[in-house]
């Protein structure tokens, strides 16, 4: 198998962004549908930790559908779209208070963001989520995100939390992503009926090989198996994030992958911020903002674009497009823009504070903010 020295694997304490997700086999029990408070209660604990190191967290948590489907009593087995999407609804309500009454003792507010797939494939939505996390992010909440499975049909869904938390990964600029899981890595083979399978310790390149070896879920109440979580660190790791798969059940999960359990890394070259500027980059722009000589300077030295900066604008774009950056001398390069075209052009010379009076509601302050901007 393949191995690494343990100072060339990430250290989850030196996380600057971590998501985590939570799989509905380890916070719901099977056998009773009850939430699994005292697990809950460490992982709570292990979050403030890692806050206290200064660590953003996120958490991607499935559990609505168990939880609601024990409170309404509907049983064991496949529910129809209908029930599973009622069964949600009333255990969003209950996953959202499990978490606020977990973390409040540690003087940590919980927040409940719920998505789904098209939110993510839609740039206006994609930006309106990224910018929502980070403010979030900001305040000092901890978000937990689930797919929004009370309208949520098949084309629209992500269909696992792994992929979704790799996304959330991918969309915040997180640096690891842990998945919790019912095993305590990645096999070369299914460790339940095959005696020989042997752990990865770390995966630098998903090959065809490795991805032959991965099979499916064995969890009654889980759904993604070894193949989506493949799926899941493609993602992440394409956008500059380390992702990991470790047995979650124990208690204090996050504090035992500190301390070296047993785990699998997929590894990943760069950071997450070099690759999203790498994203942009290879994006075709559909219109063009001119800039001056100050403005120029300003973006020259990290700063993100503010409208009293721009000289002109070109091009039909909207909210989320990708647009090309161009100054006294040339190109700069090109971003993400947060208004239309024809805002961007209402707005064009004056400052930030006017936005609201120009357009008639209250806008970003940066016509294209510098995390989503290439030069």
């Amino acid at each position: 198998m393949e191995t690494l020295s343990a100072r060339q694997l990430p250290a989850i304490a030196q996380a600057s962004r971590l998501v985590v997700k939570i799989g509905s086999a380890l916070l719901v029990d099977r056998a009773t549908g009850a939430l699994r408070e005292d697990w809950l209660t460490g992982l709570a604990l292990d979050v403030s930790e890692a806050r206290a190191r200064g660590t953003d967290v996120i958490l991607v948590s499935s559990g609505s559908i168990a939880l609601g489907r024990s409170s309404l009593g509907l049983g064991t087995g496949a529910l129809p779209l209908e029930q599973s999407q009622a069964a949600a609804a009333v255990g969003q309500i209950e996953l959202a208070r499990a978490y606020r009454t977990a973390l409040l003792p540690h003087r940590i507010k919980a927040a409940q963001v719920l998505v789904t797939l098209e939110d993510s494939e839609d740039r206006r939505r994609y930006l309106n989520t990224r910018a929502t996390l980070e403010t979030l992010l900001g305040l000092g909440v901890v978000p937990i995100v689930n797919e929004n499975d009370t309208i949520a049909t098949d084309e629209i869904r992500f269909g696992d939390n792994d992929r979704l938390a790799a996304q959330v990964a991918v969309t915040v600029g997180a640096d690891q992503l842990v998945l919790l899981s019912d095993v305590d890595g990645f096999y070369s083979a299914n460790p339940t009926t095959d005696p020989t399978a042997c752990r990865y310790e770390a995966i630098e390149h998903i090959t065809p090989e490795i991805e032959a070896q991965a099979g499916d879920a064995a969890s009654g109440l889980s759904r993604g198996g070894m193949k989506t979580k493949l799926m899941a660190a493609k993602t992440a790791t394409k956008a500059g994030c380390a992702m990991v798969i470790t047995e979650g059940s124990v208690d204090r999960p996050l504090k035992a992958l500190q301390n070296g359990a047993a785990c699998t890394w997929f590894l990943t070259e760069g950071d997450p911020q070099a690759a999203r500027k790498r994203w942009i980059a290879s994006m075709k722009p559909r219109g063009e903002i001119t800039v001056d000589a100050g403005a120029a300077e300003a973006l020259a030295e990290g700063r993100s674009l503010l409208p009293a900066g721009v000289t002109a604008i070109s091009g039909r774009f909207g909210r989320g497009d990708p647009v090309a950056i161009i100054g006294p001398d040339g190109r700069l390069g090109q971003g993400l823009c947060r208004y239309t075209a024809a805002e961007a052009r209402a707005i064009a010379g004056h400052r930030s504070g006017d936005i609201e009076t120009i357009l008639g509601y209250p806008g970003r302050a940066a016509l294209i903010h510098r995390d989503d901007m290439a030069l």
